[in-house]
């Protein structure tokens, strides 16, 4: 087994700035690319449908919801049946259970998505790299079997799956143009939501909490150094009484 293994370079992602949150249109793109491209192996299993109202009307996401099956209660034979999915479901999986998964894929598992940007060191650096660094030289020392390919920025090298994107392999909504570059951006964008849908909220709430107890600490500064100085500095005498014969 080869031990062969790169670190990814580190990109300036927008939401890791200090008062900037997620690109949430790149996020849009990144589902496109998902759907298009990656739902048919790699699931989303942690995900509901309502979390994509971070970026979609809730109209948007009912008629989404709506156009995808979902298992069902069985009926009065016990029969398994199928409903169309809600807002509060989870998102299906393209396979019924890990045996399908590996026959599908000779045998390798597709990981789930869910949160591969917090399980992955360097998260969104990762996947970008990974997506954009198919076709590179076979350095010497690594045999690949048929089925497999080189990417120095997997470890070990040699991964499973085939190189997932190409140039104008879609079309964006927007008309942004779909080049591998672009593409491996979106996706990693939505898949960095996928496994942090609260990041801007968090970040937010972060802030206020950062401001109020900087606020608290003025207030207390000038209360401890103002208000309370007069009763700290003052001089206490005590005086002998004299009594009279």
């Amino acid at each position: 087994m080869s031990h062969y293994h790169s670190a990814p370079p580190h990109l300036h992602w927008p939401h890791y700035g200090f008062m900037s949150g997620m690109d949430w249109r790149s996020v849009r793109r990144g589902k496109e690319v998902y759907e298009q491209v990656l739902a048919p192996c790699h699931s989303l299993n942690f995900l509901k449908f309502r979390h994509f109202e971070a970026f979609m009307s809730k109209d948007e996401v009912k008629e989404w919801a709506a156009s995808v099956e979902v298992p069902d209660i069985p009926d009065e034979t016990g029969a398994k049946r199928m409903r169309p999915a809600k807002r509060f479901d989870s998102l299906p999986a393209p396979y019924e259970n890990e045996q399908a998964a590996r026959f599908a894929n000779s045998g390798a598992l597709p990981p789930d998505l869910s949160l591969i940007t917090n399980a992955r060191h360097q998260g969104v650096d990762y996947i970008y790299a990974l997506l954009t660094s198919y076709g590179r030289p076979v350095p010497g020392g690594i045999n690949l079997s048929p089925g497999q390919f080189f990417n120095p920025y997997f470890p070990g090298g040699i991964i499973g799956m085939p190189p997932p994107l190409s140039d104008d392999m879609i079309e964006y909504e927007d008309g942004t143009p779909a080049s591998v570059n672009q593409m491996a951006k979106d996706v990693a964008m939505f898949l960095e939501f996928c496994s942090n849908p609260w990041w801007d909220e968090r970040k937010l709430l972060g802030y206020k909490w950062v401001g109020t107890f900087i606020l608290f600490g003025i207030t207390t500064s000038w209360y401890n150094r103002f208000a309370t100085g007069y009763y700290r500095a003052r001089r206490v005498a005590f005086r002998a009484l004299k009594y009279a014969k």
